[in-house]
């Protein structure tokens, strides 16, 4: 097994269990999300995914830092294997929304300065990543969801990647598991919103 195979193979173990850890709503969950950012920004470099490298390492990584003081700050009744579930205003989705467009337009010049592979698919992974990112920082259960379509964005990216090397299916797998755990997640949040509310 080649190094890279390692560390794919390393990076989807890490990423389903975090996945599983933040679908509960559990603040361990965003520790290993800066693990597998970590390991996803290297992956990334590899294939010259840029836009992937630089919104792990320089967006969800350090959004999962801070995501992990906010979720150990806020546990629900003390629970701190479960965080307490957020509603944003509609001033709040309107400033992110205007936020998540400029994050979008910078980034789309950047990647298109370092000749980012596959320009407009790496865009769109940066604005749904930062869409995620923000709303998992605020706890909101649509975190998820914004998820769920980034990792439609990255199935589609890294199944271009693998045609190219076949080490990169795993990646691909990786994903799709992704995507299933994070409509599980969001299901699971809205499930926990509700539970909260009524006790």
């Amino acid at each position: 097994m080649k190094q890279d195979d390692y560390l794919t193979l390393s990076a989807s173990i890490i990423g389903a269990s975090f996945l599983i850890l933040n679908a509960k709503g559990n603040p361990i969950g965003q520790f290993l999300t800066i693990i597998f950012s970590l390991l996803y920004g290297i992956i990334s470099y590899r294939f010259s995914y840029y836009g992937e490298m630089i919104t792990y390492l320089c967006m969800t990584m350090p959004m999962a830092f801070f995501a992990l003081i906010s979720w150990l700050k806020n546990p629900y009744k003390n629970n701190k294997s479960q965080v307490k579930v957020n509603r944003l205003k509609l001033k709040e989705i309107i400033f992110m929304l205007l936020l998540t467009l400029v994050v979008t337009v910078v980034f789309y010049f950047i990647l298109k300065y370092f000749n980012t592979a596959n320009l407009v698919p790496s865009t769109f992974s940066i604005t749904t990543s930062f869409l995620a990112a923000y709303l998992t920082f605020r706890r909101s259960p649509y975190f998820a969801l914004a998820y769920a379509l980034n990792d439609i964005v990255l199935i589609v990216l890294w199944v271009l990647a693998s045609l190219t090397d076949r080490s990169y299916i795993s990646v691909v797998i990786c994903f799709i598991v992704f995507l299933v755990n994070d409509l599980y997640g969001f299901i699971n949040w809205k499930r926990m919103e509700k539970t909260q509310k009524e006790k």
